[in-house]
């Protein structure tokens, strides 16, 4: 299984990747679990290319992590909010600061930097309204150089995907 890659965090080793590793791909974006037997005969290889060429995505960070996908609904997050926020200094340390913050605030399960008028674009999931006014109250807007913070409250989930190759 590969290491988490830490965000921000960049491999600078460039796959050239043939039609056989995309459709490897293909198949572990849609399952994780899959068996490398099962993907060998998608794909028309033998299981040992099958793992080579896995374990060679895995090294170089073109699969990054194996990860189950939860519905935020069904574990009491049913509450999605897009926060966009600006800060205060544009410099180095400051961002940094505000990234550590960040990192440290369970609630916040994506962080953009952006460009525009904001700054930074969060996902946030809550339980409830209650909740993430709580959040954005006591813990978003103590956070060190918080300029201005925008919420946008997510109604619908049109298109939700992590799959990158088709």
């Amino acid at each position: 299984m590969a290491k988490p890659i830490k965000i921000g965090e960049s491999t600078t080793v460039n796959l050239d990747l043939d039609a056989k590793d995309l459709a490897i791909l293909r198949l572990l974006q849609q399952n994780a679990r899959v068996t490398v037997k099962e993907i060998a005969a998608k794909v028309h290889l033998s299981t040992t290319p099958v793992h080579e060429r896995i374990k060679r995505m895995e090294e170089s960070g073109v699969i990054k992590q194996y990860a189950t996908l939860v519905d935020h609904t069904k574990v009491k997050k049913g509450l999605m909010v897009i926060c966009y926020v600006s800060l205060k200094q544009h410099n180095k340390n400051a961002g940094a600061k505000f990234i550590k913050s960040i990192q440290e605030m369970n609630e916040v399960i994506e962080c953009y930097n952006i460009s525009g008028e904001f700054d930074f674009m969060l996902k946030v999931v809550e339980e409830s309204m209650d909740a993430y006014y709580d959040f954005h109250v006591n813990k978003l807007s103590q956070a060190e150089n918080i300029g201005h913070v925008q919420s946008v409250f997510v109604m619908g989930i049109i298109k939700q995907t992590h799959m990158l190759v088709h």
